[in-house]
């Protein structure tokens, strides 16, 4: 189920933040995510974010027992900018990432963000979900090289 993120959400979507930009971003050090892991914990509550909300396991897998539904993966989006797409380590490559951008395709005409160029499966994800690279520039923050990647739901076509 994806819903819109409600303050109690906040501290289990700031754990999902910190521990997926931790393993997707070895090449940037942990202080850097950690250093930053306070302000975007407090930004959370002010940003358009839509969390996955299932049970452990993956995407439409129905655990047996009494396991109840926990937050596996979000989506924030700052107008058409996707400030980030995360998804809990043990939930990846089940269909979460991509629940979540349907989600947001439904609703916006255009999006853009930026990935690292190191962090190749992200890249990957966003290149078969229909982005194209608009321009490569250096992070100011990191010095990390990335793509700024842009999907449009009717591209024009260039003649």
């Amino acid at each position: 189920m994806i819903r819109e993120l409600r303050i109690t959400d906040v501290d289990r979507v700031a754990e999902i933040w910190l521990d997926t930009n931790l393993q997707a971003h070895d090449f940037i050090p942990a202080e850097y995510w950690e250093g930053n892991y306070m302000a975007v914990r407090e930004m959370l509550p002010r940003a358009e974010v839509y969390v996955y909300k299932g049970k452990r396991g993956g995407a439409g897998v129905e655990q047996s027992g009494s396991e109840r539904e926990e937050i596996l993966g979000f989506i924030g989006l700052n107008g058409e900018y996707i400030e980030g797409i995360f998804v809990s380590h043990e939930a990846q490559s089940c269909g979460i990432g991509k629940a979540l951008m349907d989600h947001v395709k439904e609703r916006k005409q255009k999006l853009l963000l930026s990935v690292y160029k190191k962090n190749r499966r992200a890249l990957n994800f966003y290149r078969r979900e229909g982005f194209c690279i608009g321009e490569e520039k250096t992070d100011g923050d990191t010095g990390e090289q990335e793509c700024l990647l842009v999907w449009e739901k009717n591209p024009k076509i260039k003649t």
